[in-house]
């Protein structure tokens, strides 16, 4: 018999602002960071879409402090099962609220995470089954053999240093417990050996010395909480290239013009 198809996963889209003014705004005319235009189209439109275009995702929630301004770019018009929804103060307590009932999983992402694409997402959700907690990340070596400009936060680790992909996949309400502790550090969230050290001192000392792989220290901070946390190692550089800066944005566009001249020649 064959194994029964697994249910598409609802996704979460993260798509609200932060306190302060964004440089990436400034003199664009775009009111909030999720309908800056990248490549001819909002973030938003962009990460949205590849979502769509996944096999194994279902209905897509986005989450903004003004979801209705959102709800009315025309590059979103016409798309099925696409929902928006008002966010609270902080990204811990506006995901805690968005959660599904039970435990089934969701899919999480933000709305800069622009080279977002299907092969991402599938690679991710095939990795990320039998969790709690799933984290995409992407190793330095894999990042820098491609594009050695660009800037990311690293975490150190015995065997490399990683950095975050902005895909996660979460148990449902089984990990509020985790959303809740998040939301007293995530103002840390650049700083990567604080983030480290508020799970206790033993992980703050086994990663100083690199006494463990990220696979062992997240499973252990996932434990602290009860929960299966694991990494998904993404095989591709551009999954952990999100638009933080303008530096940024300059790389994701010349990666996107990349991908439609690729196309194109495919195409021929």
């Amino acid at each position: 018999m064959s194994a029964p198809v697994p249910a598409p996963i609802p996704a979460i889209v993260m798509a609200g602002s932060r306190p302060g003014p964004d440089p990436l705004l400034s003199g664009t005319g775009a009111s909030t960071k999720a309908l800056l235009p990248i490549a001819g189209q909002p973030m938003l439109v962009h990460v949205v879409r590849a979502l769509c275009a996944a096999p194994g995702v279902g209905p897509i929630t986005v989450l903004a402090q003004n979801s209705a301004e959102l709800a009315a770019e025309p590059g979103l018009a016409g798309l099925a099962d696409l929902h928006f929804a008002d966010s609270g103060q902080g990204i811990s307590a506006s995901l805690a609220a968005a959660l599904p009932e039970g435990d089934a999983p969701v899919l999480v992402t933000t709305a800069d995470n622009v080279l977002l694409t299907p092969a991402m997402i599938a690679e991710f959700l095939a990795g990320a089954e039998d969790s709690d907690v799933a984290v995409a990340m992407v190793e330095r070596r894999v990042l820098l053999a491609r594009y050695p400009e660009s800037k990311r936060t690293w975490l150190k680790f015995r065997g490399g240093w990683w950095s975050g992909a902005n895909l996660f996949r979460l148990r449902g309400r089984r990990v509020l417990p985790l959303l809740d502790f998040w939301g007293r550090i995530e103002r840390d969230r650049k700083k990567g050996l604080k983030i480290i050290a508020a799970f206790g001192p033993w992980l703050l000392l086994g990663a100083l010395l690199r006494l463990f792989t990220i696979q062992q220290g997240i499973a252990r901070a996932g434990l602290r909480f009860g929960l299966k946390a694991k990494v998904v190692p993404m095989s591709e550089g551009e999954a952990c290239i999100d638009a933080d800066k303008p530096a940024d944005v300059v790389l994701i566009e010349k990666i996107m013009a990349e991908r439609v001249s690729t196309n194109s020649s495919l195409r021929a």
